[in-house]
């Protein structure tokens, strides 16, 4: 048999080691298929994590790139988008997502893209309003909405966002005039419970949020809230209005995602890492339309395996970065104490673990560029629309196909739908 011989290729794929039983490797040695949900995750899975796995058992691996329902995250969520996109295109969209491509006849035409930037505009004022409804904050429609809702974790890096909107107060504070329009950074997530890094991130947020929106000098340009409670009704309103999308996660921790479909099929602009599905976004809509920063995964696996990252050289090498890891432990935040301490030995007693610092200036860089295009909205929403013309692929109409012809095995039939109408 093959790899009797082979002693760290058995030891690898015990099933029972160390008293446990490891039930990943149970579940391979079990299945007929084993997949990862993104093309970077598959790789993943194949020459890392299961690396063994896939020399005994190759033909088992595959990918199937994870999709949303485009009817429940477009079609219902944004009405007035959808409206838009059918007296364009036609209705086929809504029963075959890949008719979205046909939008792209439309990236000249300066009528349909006002069209779009008004419908976002419109959506932002609901959004807006549904805050000032349940939270009392009052927020500018006309500013950029820079959103990042999901699981608050430490891999997905709220944490670097929030360092970011640091640097922006302190720019806002020290040269009042480098801060150019106002910006509307909106966070939501959900926590375990026992999660105490995540807990004070949440923490570090609303204090942020509060400490903006008391202070005179920054308060007309800069704008935090943090959405408590977040799930899909929250979502449908969230996703429709936001321009930026946060998919900021280190490259290599994240799955695929899922949030980062549903903001692009609304028309928001990806700033993000090559994780996940961000490879599968930005292999669909072109390098130029999407805002990439921050080391690759095999640059993380690589640092990860040789140990040689060092967060203490970007903290000496790095003025802004210096300064933004100190306030969280120098009373910049009124009466918290040493309530951030954790976040900072995070990053510099715990050695950086999601390289939030090495990849910082990369993401302050990409993130002023998102705000200089900002000024050229004809670019931008013809960025926007790229983003929406391509964004059939990752419907979930085509991973269930995928699952149903390569991995189920069934057949599958299509039936009329009320959206056909």
């Amino acid at each position: 048999m093959r790899f009797m011989d082979d002693e760290e290729v058995i030891r690898n794929t015990h099933i029972l080691k160390d008293g446990y039983i490891w039930m990943a490797n149970l579940a391979i040695i079990g299945s007929s298929s084993v997949n990862g949900v993104a093309q970077l995750h598959t790789k993943i899975l194949k020459n890392e994590v299961f690396k063994d796995y896939f020399r005994v058992f190759g033909y088992k691996f595959n990918n199937k790139t994870n999709g949303v329902n485009h009817r429940r995250f477009l079609l219902a969520a944004n009405p007035k988008l959808s409206h838009l996109i059918t007296e364009a295109i036609g209705p086929n969209w809504k029963e075959d997502a890949g008719e979205l491509k046909k939008l792209h006849v439309l990236n000249n035409d300066d009528s349909f893209l006002e069209q779009l930037f008004k419908v976002k505009h419109e959506n932002k004022c609901r959004l807006a309003k549904t805050i000032k409804t349940n939270y009392g904050l009052i927020l500018d429609p006309q500013s950029i909405f820079d959103v990042q809702v999901k699981r608050i974790h430490a891999y997905k890096r709220q944490l670097l966002n929030v360092l970011k909107i640091m640097y922006l107060y302190n720019k806002g504070i020290n040269e009042p005039e480098a801060l150019s329009g106002s910006q509307t950074f909106i966070f939501g997530g959900k926590a375990a419970p026992g999660y105490h890094y995540a807990k004070t991130v949440i923490k570090l947020i609303n204090t942020l949020s509060h400490k903006i929106e008391h202070d005179p000098r920054v308060n007309q340009k800069l704008k935090v809230v943090f959405l408590p409670n977040f799930n899909v009704s929250q979502g449908e309103l969230i996703y429709p209005a936001a321009d930026i999308s946060e998919q900021i996660s280190t490259a290599s921790k994240e799955a695929s995602g899922t949030g980062n479909m549903k903001f692009m099929m609304n028309g928001a602009l990806t700033l993000g890492t090559l994780d996940g599905a961000n490879v599968e976004i930005k292999e669909a809509v072109g390098e130029e339309n999407i805002f990439i920063f921050g080391l690759t995964a095999d640059q993380v696996l690589d640092y990860t395996r040789s140990g040689r990252y060092k967060p203490w050289d970007e903290y000496h090498d790095n003025s802004d970065v210096r300064t933004c890891v100190d306030q969280l432990n120098s009373g910049f935040f009124d009466n918290m104490g040493e309530e951030f301490r954790t976040l900072y030995d995070s990053l510099m007693i715990y050695n950086d673990e999601f390289f939030i610092l090495k990849d910082f200036s990369s993401y302050l860089k990409m993130h002023e560029n998102l705000q200089t295009l900002y000024r050229y909205q004809k670019d931008w929403n013809r960025i926007s629309l790229t983003n929406i013309a391509n964004s059939g692929i990752f419907s979930s109409d085509r991973t269930i196909r995928e699952y149903s012809d390569w991995i189920w095995k069934i057949r599958y039939r299509t039936v009329n739908s009320i959206y056909s109408t």
